[in-house]
């Protein structure tokens, strides 16, 4: 059996330099010229808040490479702008795990380098004049959406950061995700670049103005949504925490002494994940009944056999452990405790509070367990070392704004050293403490009013992955059809 010329191939065959998707000589320089665009994007998206539309260049340009002679062609430039990125944003993982960061750094870019060498798979689907043109870009953002979803949600190495939604972190009211959510969101950029990419040769004019228009539009979703989301009725609590890197037991006595001195109008007291290597002492829980405050602090719940869960312990002014929420994903490489078997709700004085556990806020199937179960509030104890840099803390503080944004529910995070949030329900910062910030407080007023509410991708994102998989495992079987 012989294979048409036409046939979408995932390696590729000699007849790729016919495709109507193939470039001319001019293949190499182009290419390097968007290598370097799709990088420059995505840095200038998260660098400036003005600049988080750019995100959408990065897709497009992502796109241009994948109009490739053969699959190598488009897999490697997807991987050299993967590694341009990685290198500066994920610059921490060299301190974290020097030399192992290349293998880290090198596994992030895979994937882009896989998006672009499948959206080619899917232009090679292109006929002249057919409709399969239309199938074929309106494949492309799925693809992009189940890759996504798969490579920060579902495997052993799962990382969400530098998604394309995160761009947002700082301006998270910009765009609709209370209707989109993080996947979502990328699922429309993606088909918003697509449009343009699709026009590009043609009229670049035109694709100009397709990206503007739809970047336009996305504004005045966000505008529309913030503007709708009405506060609903709500209990208020003064909440209030202090950042401190791995304390001594006196030491956190003396601060969470200041901490009420300063701010006595506070009901609910959180500390950073860790504050404790051990189990919270019986000074901590004294201290509590005597000064009459909730407090929400890390520890560990030591197990046999030297195991441990990573816990947020939940300390009543009685002087009572009332609730116990374990760290639901471990941090791959780290001694970081077993995964929490289940997850609840703190039924608190002032409604459902859900509490996630630094990175398990990075985790959309973490963060809609609690929802689902009618979070109206989340806590968030972290641990983020000083030594990681600045650039690791910064990254990390664009979790929570869009994670209270997708879900339309406030978000009180502390940090043993930065950066602690307080975010209202539509993802603005009302305030934070810096790092480094060794012993900065942070307080603000939480409204725990309605539950929060899923966004459409949490129905999107997994059907994405399927068609993904399909596109993969039918071409596949093609392939070995088309060699019997």
């Amino acid at each position: 059996m012989s294979t048409p010329k036409d046939e979408p191939s995932i390696i590729g065959t000699a007849s790729d330099a016919k495709s109507p998707t193939a470039p001319s000589t001019s293949w190499l320089p182009r290419t390097l010229l968007w290598v370097l665009v799709a990088a420059a994007a995505l840095h200038a998206s998260y660098t400036y808040c003005w600049a988080s539309f750019s995100i959408v260049i990065y897709l497009f340009a992502l796109l241009q490479l994948a109009h490739a002679p053969t699959w190598r062609k488009a897999f490697y430039p997807g991987l050299a702008a993967g590694l341009l990125i990685g290198l500066v944003r994920l610059e921490f993982f060299w301190r974290i795990f020097s030399g192992g960061a290349v293998m880290l750094w090198m596994v992030f870019a895979f994937w882009i380098g896989l998006f672009v060498a499948l959206a080619r798979l899917c232009l090679r689907w292109q006929a002249p004049q057919s409709r399969r043109s239309y199938l074929a870009w309106f494949a492309i953002p799925f693809v992009w959406c189940g890759l996504e979803y798969f490579r920060s949600e579902l495997y052993y190495l799962r990382f969400a950061w530098l998604s394309p939604g995160f761009a947002f972190g700082a301006g998270a009211d910009y765009v609709p995700l209370r209707q989109l959510g993080t996947y979502g969101l990328g699922f429309v950029l993606m088909c918003l670049a697509c449009a343009g990419a699709w026009v590009w040769r043609k009229s670049r004019w035109k694709a100009a103005a397709i990206l503007l228009a739809g970047v336009g539009l996305l504004r005045l979703g966000g505008l529309l949504g913030t503007v709708s989301s009405q506060p609903p009725t709500s209990h208020s609590v003064q909440v209030a925490g202090v950042q401190m890197e791995f304390p001594t037991e006196k030491e956190v006595l003396v601060r969470l002494g200041e901490l009420i001195r300063k701010h006595p109008e506070s009901e609910l007291l959180v500390l950073s994940e860790y504050t404790f290597t051990d189990p919270v002492p019986q000074k901590v829980i004294d201290w509590c009944r005597d000064h009459r405050r909730y407090l929400i602090v890390g520890g560990k719940d030591p197990l046999d056999a030297g195991q441990f869960f990573n816990t947020a312990f939940v300390i009543s002014p009685k002087g009572e452990i009332v609730f116990r929420q374990v760290k639901s994903v471990p941090i791959q490489f780290f001694k970081d405790g077993l995964p929490a078997p289940q997850q609840s709700l703190w039924n608190s004085p002032w409604g459902k509070i859900g509490i996630c556990i630094c990175y398990d806020l990075s985790y959309r199937r973490v963060t809609d367990r609690l929802v689902k179960l009618g979070a109206e509030a989340l806590i968030v104890p972290t641990m983020d070392v000083f030594d990681w840099g600045t650039n690791q803390h910064e990254l990390h503080a664009r979790v929570a704004p869009i994670r209270a944004a997708e879900y339309g529910i406030p978000i009180f995070r502390v940090a043993s050293s930065g950066i602690s949030q307080v975010i209202d329900r539509t993802g603005r910062e009302l305030a934070t403490a810096p790092c480094p910030g060794d012993g900065a407080i942070i307080t603000g007023t939480v409204q725990v009013g309605s539950p929060g509410r899923l966004p459409l991708d949490r129905w999107l994102a997994p059907f994405a992955l399927a068609v993904t998989a399909l596109l993969i495992m039918s071409t596949a079987v093609r392939r070995l059809l088309a060699r019997g």
